[in-house]
């Protein structure tokens, strides 16, 4: 019995535009949006390195040159994924 090299059934994912306000990519035969306001990464990054994106599993998508790495649930709802965090400040002596 023989079995399939690791990898080979996630399909490919491409970066389709990119805007003043985000960047579209093609995955799953949909197009997905991500703006800047939610994915700052992508906002000042080289054009060239936001192409270039992996996806290692159905779930995963990694820019290697930006070393960024996004679970497509946070792409499809950012609202759930927020980039706040939940940790409380602490006191100092100003306060």
């Amino acid at each position: 019995m023989r079995s399939d090299a690791l990898g080979s059934g996630t399909s490919a994912v491409e970066v389709t535009n990119v805007s003043p306000h985000g960047l579209w990519l093609l995955l799953d035969g949909r197009e997905l949006f991500l703006g800047f306001a939610e994915f700052p990464w992508f906002r000042r990054a080289p054009l060239e390195a936001v192409f270039k994106v992996d996806r290692p599993q159905p779930w995963h998508l990694h820019w290697p040159e930006l070393d960024v790495d996004l679970d497509v649930a946070s792409i499809e709802d950012p609202a759930r994924f927020p980039l706040v965090s939940a940790a409380r400040r602490r006191p100092t002596t100003d306060d």
